[in-house]
């Protein structure tokens, strides 16, 4: 474009304005990259194929159990490799405030979740030990667990006996292997599922989710439908799907994500729009007797309305252009860190969503300070009326 120089020099004209215009847009299309990222995550259908573990659960709700004689039936199914088990169990150590996640799992959880390493002999001690617990690293050194002591975890959902007393006995310590996982990896306790089965007053032969690895992750669709059709038709209809799909499922009970994010992203761009709406007015404003100049050149109604809306559409742009860029160099630094719950890049449709916004925006705002440029007047602009 011809006049792109003209256009780079009125939108720098003041640099410091229009930098920390710039700054509010960056800020505002970088939240924008990583929030919506996250509401298209939790929207999204969760295809399982090309997966290589699956998760069934109940396809009520998660909260939901099954009946533990699936883990036969789920072995049999072709393609599927090996099946391990877990139940929440939702204790608490000592104070509420302590929360961390807790479960009992099957004897072989170890093998599936091969990302977790522990010692062989720790772990022959946890499958030998009835009343046995593990716990991750990072727990054991927050509150300063060794191999040998006893944990008195509190039942918040199983009583024990009529008791809320679960004392365990810490019998092994594992650590993540990748270790940009650790922090969340190593804040888990797994006690053993039988102990739990025979001792809670409530539940048996019950588990909250079955976990499943694959011969062949591009069979993972197949295997999916085979595992569901079991108890299809029954009173625990089962779903399978992908782990980060039952995780989203799981932070889902909690709070509508999709409409947080909407709701937030709203109040974010209408702020947007009267920043920028005001800065721009004012940059016109300003520049009314250079208007008129160029008027008094030659240039004519139409291209200076295109050239206030050019600038307008390239301030956004620039915000925006950056903004969504470190989005995207910061999700694949974010994602491992959150279990799945991150995506590892911005979705197609965010980008897109991303310049319709800088587009619709960019627009908006230039709209009213590109008329007033149109309609000027050169004797009343050069008079300062």
């Amino acid at each position: 474009m011809k006049y792109f120089s003209l256009i780079w020099a009125q939108l720098f004209r003041s640099r410091t304005r229009t930098l920390l215009t710039l700054l509010s847009v960056v800020a505002a299309f970088l939240l924008f990259g990583m929030l919506d990222s996250v509401r298209v995550a939790f929207t999204s259908g969760g295809n399982v194929e090309g997966a290589n573990r699956l998760i069934t659960a109940s396809r009520l709700s998660i909260t939901q159990s099954l009946p533990i004689r699936l883990e036969s039936q789920i072995r049999q199914v072709e393609g599927v490799r090996d099946v391990t088990y877990g139940m929440w169990f939702g204790g608490i150590y000592q104070d509420p405030k302590n929360f961390f996640p807790n479960f009992s799992v099957a004897p072989n959880y170890f093998d599936i979740y091969r990302e977790l390493e522990i010692a062989p002999a720790q772990l022959r001690d946890w499958q030998d030990t009835r009343t046995g617990a593990v716990v991750g690293e990072s727990l054991a050194n927050q509150f300063g667990w060794k191999i040998g002591d006893t944990i008195p975890m509190q039942a918040t959902i199983f009583p024990r006996g009529g008791s809320n007393d679960w004392p365990l006995q810490l019998v092994g310590i594992y650590r993540s292997k990748d270790r940009a996982q650790a922090g969340n990896e190593e804040r888990q306790l797994m006690m053993n599922w039988k102990y739990f089965d025979e001792s809670n007053d409530y539940i048996k032969n019950q588990v909250s989710w079955y976990t499943v690895t694959l011969d062949n992750p591009d069979n993972a669709s197949r295997v999916a439908q085979a595992i569901d059709a079991i108890s299809a038709n029954s009173d625990h209809e089962t779903r399978t799907q992908t782990e980060s799909a039952f995780q989203q499922a799981f932070i889902k009970q909690f709070a509508d994500i999709g409409m947080i994010v909407t709701s937030i992203m709203a109040a974010v761009f209408f702020t947007l729009l009267l920043l920028t709406g005001n800065t721009m007015a004012q940059a016109v404003r300003e520049r009314v007797p250079e208007l008129a100049t160029l008027k008094t050149l030659g240039f004519k109604d139409g291209t200076m309305l295109a050239l206030v809306m050019v600038e307008s559409v390239l301030l956004i742009g620039l915000g925006g252009g950056i903004g969504m860029g470190l989005a995207a160099l910061l999700l694949p630094v974010l994602a491992p860190r959150t279990q799945g719950l991150l995506p590892p890049h911005i979705p197609l449709s965010t980008w897109l969503v991303g310049i319709a916004l800088i587009v619709v925006i960019g627009i908006v705002v230039g709209l009213l300070p590109a008329l007033r440029a149109q309609r000027l007047k050169i004797v009343d602009a050069l008079a300062g009326r």
